[in-house]
């Protein structure tokens, strides 16, 4: 089996609920305390051994280049201040991986759309993560939702689905996955998926996350440009579709998922983060405390 190296993140939305934020600076550069959201994304698929990481951008994401460059300037700016720890930190973070940007065009779009853009630099026999740029699981410290994606890769060889456990009153919110055989460790396989159904009729309490580990019998699929009702590639309307040709499975991440897509999950997962953090945690839970 060939490892998975190679990791497509979308991020080429104008990201209008946080405007004016977004006018110049890509909402995947939301700070999570001292990193950007993205970065928090990108250093989870590296801790799973990704290499290249293609980023598939829009005309107002020039930050998120910049951000994963590096920047001789700076890092000698710092060391001449005494600050080499900051000036190895920024410099790790261009060092990461190597990145691939790509820019997003052709219509229909959704979330397939920069998947097919990014095609020509994924080869044909590989797996490769899809993976959403503004959401994350905060695992601390343990083993990250790449490596739990990988794991469950190589016991089945076939496509992995990220599922977060989702309150069951909760089940008409999101497209939750309709699942068969439980193959331990929170590991099942893929029956398909229903959107947003009522707790009453909800297939199971495990949403669908935009996190994917795919086969390559994801391309025919995609290449045929499907849409859905709002004229869009939908990535998992295609991953249902791949479940007839081959098994799909869906991988329970151990940790909690956080979402960055709107305001106030912003503020909840920069708050889960702050809260936890061993230097700012016990102030803030004090500040709030007087409030």
């Amino acid at each position: 089996m060939r490892r998975p190296t190679k990791a497509i993140i979308p991020a080429a939305g104008l990201g209008t609920r946080f405007l004016p934020w977004t006018k110049a600076m890509p909402k995947e550069m939301l700070p999570i305390l001292d990193k950007p959201v993205i970065q928090l994304v990108v250093e989870d698929l590296v801790s799973a051994g990704v290499t290249d990481i293609i980023i598939v951008t829009g005309a107002t994401k020039r930050g998120i280049e910049d951000h994963f460059d590096r920047s001789d300037a700076m890092e000698a700016d710092l060391i001449e201040k005494g600050k080499s720890e900051q000036a190895q930190t920024i410099k790790e973070i261009g060092e990461m991986a190597n990145f691939i940007y790509v820019r997003q065009k052709g219509s229909p779009k959704g979330n397939g759309r920069p998947v097919l853009n990014a095609k020509h630099l994924i080869d044909d026999d590989e797996p490769f993560f899809v993976v959403a740029a503004d959401d994350f699981f905060w695992t601390k410290g343990a083993t990250s939702r790449a490596q739990q994606m990988v794991e469950a890769y190589e016991k089945t060889g076939g496509s992995i689905v990220a599922l977060a456990d989702v309150d069951p009153k909760d089940t008409a919110k999101y497209g939750i996955a309709d699942i068969g055989a439980d193959l331990g460790n929170g590991l099942f396989e893929l029956k398909g998926t229903t959107e947003k159904p009522a707790p009453e009729v909800a297939p199971s309490h495990f949403m669908i996350q935009m996190g994917y580990l795919l086969t390559p019998g994801i391309w025919p699929l995609l290449e045929r440009e499907l849409v859905d009702a709002n004229n869009e590639i939908v990535m998992i309307e295609n991953i249902n579709d791949l479940l007839a040709t081959e098994k799909v499975y869906g991988q329970v991440i151990d940790g909690t998922y956080q979402d960055t897509g709107n305001p106030i999950k912003y503020l909840q997962t920069l708050f889960t983060i702050a809260l936890d953090h061993p230097e700012y945690g016990s102030e803030l839970r004090e500040f709030l405390r007087d409030k």
